[in-house]
């Protein structure tokens, strides 16, 4: 029985080949992820684990916890704490560390890396061990800096030029002095370093000659251990903190693990997708194999197989044919890896440099998937094989199945279809968070149940097409019959399509309703012509409203300030906003009370009124960050949205008790609207700084669905691979479909069907499968679309259900080019057929 196995997969090579080609894309994509994933999780902690060779103990400041209604903050490390860590007997050296935000411009006047990932610190003494100098000398004063040598590569910077840079006040323009090279993970990603004297870096900063950190060297000899025993007895307990070099680098690593699973395990849902796509072509393959060979089979049986032999066969087959893939998917998955840290690299997001890393798991995982999903998919076509008797299948009186006996088949479809809507609709009605799981049930349910309804559903919908395929005559005629015969066959190619489309329209619908919904948040919430904010996301200058104000276009602004303060115990942040202002620059339901700023009046929005069981004319008692108290009294309860949400109060109360102000944002209105124009004067007024953002309504809205479309496009290149899967599904069955009918196109072709009619016959066949699982595929996206929007709604009131019907035309036209392209191959074949050899063929 083994050897006939062997023999029966080198004697059907051609046919199997589609079937190893789905097996080998699916088990590529997974070991590609783990490869990819693998190699660059290992780089990056790499990477981190040289940017602490410097620092064997690091010193960080406690935090003060709040006494009573006081609002805690970190103690400051001192330039005494340095020096005491200095003179401790295990040192070799200790350096004071400040770190910020630095925005530096390119020769065009644009930032730099990507806001967070341009930093700024301090260049210690005139020869600072963590950042060797490739060329030139330590900063002095404000007006000289250090780049690190990737920025200057990328800006074009040299030793002598005169940059442009800011940190949170007004644009700076200092010499570079030096290029250093550093391990800095934000360097590495593409972002940059700068670097000033260490006075200068205090002043610009904000640490008033503290230090963020203290970084200790060890003599050598000198274990980290030691070295921190040393500095826990010498500094005080009470104000620092010490963590080994060590720590911090493995606490880094499993940073950088962690936020690699994120990325492998979403990548890995899309192999799996694939690779549950692949397994109805594997079983649809061996299906046809099995019913192919129905008579050697049966032969089988009479001469004394059993039928548990009978079945091992067909396993073996696919054993062999699951390594073969298995071994092809490694390979390809390992190029996978490469080649996609190399268009990391091509779309300028730099990754460190390190080996391809093939872990044992990795190699394992592909072997496992590859055999055990090709085994699985091939036991039930072996099963049935088996329980043929041998007569029967010798005298081909072994029917194929027929609507009665599908009857079970239906009823389970139904009923998981039913349960699947159920739970869907009920997870609908649930809050957020708690509906995603029973969301995500409902849709297995209804996808399976969709599934084994497809034999049924093929029928009626196919029929559908006949009007149109009459125009194609004889062929048209013999594709609808051919492609209901065997309604089983037809929907395991359409399923694997309708699997892929329904996750690509499901994700485009919800794509376009959040687009929609974002609009209309910042059209609906701001009247602002335009919001100023840090590039960073960090806090402006309280200079920039003040610099804003004296534009002339300005008609009126308002900063929206954070300021910690404790109410009832608890910590509760104030929202600052200028109360005469306020009004004309927002548009807020208001559900309780009047939208009035100023003095002591407040106003809250709707959820944190009601966790403290506020409404209008409520008197509540705050204590601000200074520790006084004052009594407040609520105007107003609002609608908050994604966008403005809090406790909003009048800068001119709030002022008195915030020590540092500094700002969120500043919303603006202008007399002239929006307009580049007046776009271009506000930048200038603000002296063109590269830290600042200027944006209308259009530009917040595009830069929150950024993150929506990179990820919408990322799924459409990840389910690519689906539906490519898809089409070696549609190649696979028509190909195999075409040779089980060999005799029967045999006969057409003698009865006066000619070529060019064959290759119709097949074409529109193919056409009308796919269109077929395109059909059902968008209908199921839609409803998936809706239902996950109805759960986001709960959070999101903007959102509103938008149909993309462009592109869901688009979808349904990319599903009938699959079938065009799906059988060239296979129309081909079938057309070359010789006639007499055809009908000849048993």
């Amino acid at each position: 029985m083994f050897r006939t196995a062997l023999r029966n997969v080198l004697a059907h090579k051609a046919r199997l080949l589609m079937t190893v080609l789905a097996v080998m894309l699916g088990v590529a994509f997974v070991s590609g992820t783990l490869v990819f994933t693998n190699t660059l999780s290992d780089a990056l902690q790499k990477q981190s684990a040289k940017g602490f060779d410097h620092v064997d103990v690091a010193v960080t400041p406690q935090w003060k916890d709040a006494e009573g209604d006081r609002v805690g903050e970190y103690r400051a490390l001192t330039p005494a704490l340095v020096d005491d860590s200095a003179r401790v007997p295990g040192a070799a050296r200790a350096i004071g560390v400040v770190t910020g935000f630095t925005a530096l411009a390119d020769k065009d006047g644009k930032l730099v890396g990507g806001g967070f990932q341009s930093q700024g610190g301090n260049y210690w003494g005139a020869e600072d061990p963590r950042y060797p100098l490739v060329e030139g000398r330590a900063p002095k004063g404000e007006g000289e800096i250090l780049i690190d040598s990737e920025t200057a590569e990328r800006a074009g910077y040299a030793v002598g030029d005169t940059v442009r840079l800011s940190v949170d006040g007004p644009v700076l323009e200092p010499v570079v002095t030096g290029v250093f090279t550093t391990d800095d993970g934000n360097v590495a990603a593409g972002g940059s370093l700068t670097l000033f004297d260490t006075a200068t870096a205090q002043k610009l900063f904000g640490k008033a000659d503290t230090f963020d950190e203290i970084a200790v060297e060890a003599k050598d000899g000198v274990s980290q251990a030691a070295l921190r025993a040393q500095l826990e007895e010498a500094l005080p307990s009470d104000v620092v903190e010490t963590t080994t070099g060590q720590k911090l680098a493995d606490d880094q690593a499993e940073m950088i693990a962690s936020s690699m699973s994120g990325l492998k395990q979403g990548l890995l849902v899309f192999a799996g997708i694939a690779l549950f796509v692949g397994t109805f072509i594997i079983a649809n393959t061996f299906t046809m194999l099995v019913a192919q060979r129905t008579r050697e089979l049966a032969l089988m049986r009479a001469v004394g197989a059993s039928r548990r032999q009978v079945t091992r066969s067909v396993l073996i087959e696919a054993f062999v044919v699951g390594t073969v893939a298995a071994v092809a998917g490694l390979v390809a998955g390992i190029g996978i890896g490469a080649g996609l840290r190399s268009l990391m690299g091509a779309l300028e997001a730099t990754v460190p440099d390190g080996p391809l890393v093939v872990s044992p798991g990795t190699v394992g995982t592909a072997f496992a998937v590859g055999i055990l999903v090709t085994m699985l998919a091939a036991w039930l076509p072996g099963r049935r094989a088996a329980k043929i008797p041998p007569v029967a299948a010798m005298s081909s009186v072994h029917a194929q199945a027929t609507t009665k006996s599908l009857v079970l088949r239906n009823t389970l479809g139904a009923l998981f279809s039913a349960a699947g809507v159920a739970v869907v609709l009920a997870a609908t009605t649930m809050d957020g968070s708690d509906g995603q799981a029973p969301m995500g049930i409902g849709a297995v349910l209804l996808i399976t149940g969709v599934f084994i309804l497809t034999p049924l559903l093929s029928r009626p919908l196919i029929a559908a097409a006949a009007p149109v395929l009459r125009v194609f005559g004889v062929s048209g005629k013999l594709a609808r019959q051919n492609a209901v015969r065997n309604p089983r066959r037809t929907a395991a190619t359409a399923s694997a399509l309708m699997i892929g489309l329904t996750l690509i329209t499901g994700m485009t619908v919800m794509a376009g309703s959040l687009q929609k919904a974002i609009d209309k948040m910042a059209a609906a919430a701001i009247e602002a012509d335009y919001v100023v904010s840090m590039a960073n996301g960090n806090q402006l200058s309280p200079d920039v409203e003040r610099k804003l104000k004296e534009a002339g276009d300005v008609t009126a602004s308002s900063p929206m300030r954070n300021a910690p303060s404790r109410i009832d115990g608890k910590t509760e942040f104030l929202t600052g906003v200028d109360g005469s202002t306020i009004g004309e620059l927002t548009e807020l339901e208001v559900e309780d009370g009047a939208f009035e700023v100023g003095g002591t009046r407040i106003v809250v929005d709707r959820d944190t009124a009601t966790s403290y069981g506020w409404k209008a004319g409520s008197d509540l008692t705050v204590a601000y960050e200074d520790g006084e108290k004052q009594k407040l009294t609520v105007a107003g309860v609002y609608e908050a949205n994604e966008m403005i949400r809090g406790i909003m109060i009048d800068t001119a109360t709030l002022a008195p008790h915030d020590p540092e102000p500094a700002d969120m944002l500043v919303m603006v209105k202008t007399s002239g609207g929006a307009s580049d124009a007046v776009k271009d004067r506000l930048e200038k007024a603000l002296g063109t700084n590269p830290a600042i953002k200027v944006q209308d309504k259009k530009d917040l809205s595009n830069e929150i669905a950024q993150m929506f479309t990179l990820i919408l496009n990322m799924v459409y290149g990840l389910l690519a691979m689906a539906v490519i899967v898809a089409v070696l599904g549609v190649i696979n069955t028509l190909a195999m479909s075409v040779f089980e009918r060999s005799q029967e196109i045999g006969m057409l072709r003698a009865i006066g069907l000619d070529r060019r009619g064959v290759k119709r016959m097949v074409r529109l066949e193919s056409l009308v499968i796919s269109l077929f699982g395109g059909v059902l595929g968008i209908g199921l996206g839609v409803f998936f679309g809706w239902a996950a929007g109805e759960l986001l709604g709960t959070r999101m009131a903007t959102y509103e259900l938008v149909l993309p019907w462009g592109r869901m035309a688009l979808f349904l036209l990319l599903a009938a080019l699959v079938g065009v392209l799906a059988a060239l191959w296979p129309a081909r074949r079938a057309a070359r057929l010789n006639m007499l050899q055809a009908i000849k063929t048993e």
